[in-house]
């Protein structure tokens, strides 16, 4: 009923709206921002809010924590989704901030959603509004803000992180909504604890989804003997399936890849295969695991095991050749070869200061006898003269030789490790830099 005594029926809204915390009181979950000792709750609760960027996935509160902050702060609240706003709307809403302001002293609270949606020169249209104090900012996205903002917004608006809920919070979303909705409490609804969990679990930390899937549940729940119980069999119909949480492209698109990674790197082979698979799960493209395979196979092990490179190479052939079927299991056994193997980034960071030395140092002249000859003339300068041909040495090394200018002549960029197969590697180079050592033949003058 309205407040004019018409009837319209009820709430046709859906139960996460009808839902929705209007107080602190009611807010669930973020308590490591919004709990009472903390500084983000006692500015809210004073009424005295400044800009601010929620940071977050879908799911988590930050439309409504938006919303009461303009409750406390007794501010009119301007919505707008950064996904269908133009310029006009942007325009409009800074036009009716500044009556609201200049007629009544109200403050206004402009609520951006998707805030990364908007372009630079959008974003930096609000820019003086918010340092001229015209209206509170609150942007909410759910993309890295260091990479979907400008620093001309960042260095206004203070950004929180917003984290997934809790099982425990959701559990408690779905008691008060069981308890407190309006429509629901009318029900004898039953739903047992493992069911409750199961709801929880299959939400991923996002209380919307949570009170979509219950109320999906409820309405395919048929009364009997004036009961509605939500059994394993309804949980079925609206829990057909698990889509893993994954945006392509987006912060859990890079976590994915980079928990996986870590996990080859740090010899993990069933966190590699978890991680591998989870990605799977979410649609993610195998080939990409195969590309960062390869990766792996040169930074994190190179010649602690060379057979690492080779075996990621096949798994991507195999992938081309037989498709996804086979394919995922031939990257899934690459994965597990790499994640067992010895691990060396010797040849990662040898080849990064070779490459670094190389760009920043002078650029030293080839040796003369190291240098091309394909000419009289260039014989008669110099050059490849006294080259030492190896083969004609003993063991096929010219001991004492120096294949670096003179004036870096002593600088070693390959530092093999103790590890698989460079354990050897390191063996023979320490026993060639002992004939090196031992030698009489002296190539530059200050040897």
């Amino acid at each position: 009923m309205n407040n004019l005594g018409f009837n319209f029926g009820p709430d046709v809204r859906p139960l996460a709206a009808r839902m929705r915390p209007t107080t602190l009181d009611e807010y669930i979950g973020q308590q490591h921002l919004l709990s009472d000792d903390k500084p983000l709750h006692q500015a809210i609760v004073a009424g005295r809010c400044h800009s601010l960027i929620l940071w977050g996935p879908p799911g988590v509160g930050k439309t409504t924590l938006a919303q009461i902050i303009a409750n406390h702060a007794d501010a009119e609240l301007i919505q707008m989704s950064a996904v269908t706003a133009g310029v006009k709307d942007i325009r409009d809403s800074v036009t009716q901030a500044h009556d609201n302001l200049q007629s009544r002293g109200q403050r206004t609270l402009m609520f951006v959603d998707e805030v990364h949606r908007f372009n630079k020169s959008q974003q930096d249209a609000f820019l003086p509004h918010i340092e001229d104090g015209t209206f509170i900012f609150v942007g909410a996205t759910t993309e890295n803000p260091s990479f979907a903002l400008n620093n001309a917004i960042l260095s206004r608006a203070r950004v929180y992180v917003l984290k997934s809920l809790a099982d425990t919070d959701l559990y408690t979303v779905i008691e008060r909504a069981l308890k407190q909705d309006e429509q629901l409490n009318q029900k004898n609804i039953v739903i047992a604890d493992n069911a409750k969990q199961a709801l929880c679990q299959a939400s991923g930390g996002d209380a919307r989804k949570v009170l979509n899937l219950l109320e999906q549940a409820v309405d395919l729940t048929s009364e009997q003997n004036g009961t509605y119980n939500v059994d394993e069999h309804v949980l079925s119909q609206v829990l057909p399936t698990h889509l893993a949480k994954y945006d392509k492209g987006g912060d859990e698109f890079y976590d994915l890849i980079s928990a996986f990674h870590k996990s080859v790197r740090g010899s993990s082979p069933d966190g590699a295969l978890y991680w591998y698979c989870r990605i799977l799960a979410g649609g993610g493209d195998p080939l990409y695991v195969a590309r960062r395979l390869l990766a792996i196979a040169t930074e994190d092990i190179g010649n602690a095991d060379p057979r690492a490179m080779e075996v990621a190479l096949n798994a991507w052939d195999i992938f081309q050749r037989v498709g996804p079927s086979e394919g995922e299991r031939a990257i899934a056994q690459a994965t597990l070869y790499l994640a067992s193997a010895p691990k060396s980034n010797a040849v990662y960071m040898a080849f990064n200061q070779a490459k670094a030395d190389a760009k920043n140092e002078p650029s030293y002249p080839v040796p003369e006898h190291l240098r091309n000859a394909p000419t009289n003339l260039m014989k008669d300068l110099g050059y490849g003269a006294e080259y030492r041909y190896a083969h004609n040495e003993e063991g096929a090394f010219a001991a004492g030789e120096k294949y670096l200018p003179p004036e870096i002549q002593d600088k070693h960029y390959y530092l093999p490790s103790d590890r698989g197969l460079e354990q050897k590697i390191k063996q023979k180079l320490d026993y060639l830099k002992e004939r090196d050592a031992q030698s009489p033949l002296k190539r530059y003058e200050n040897d």
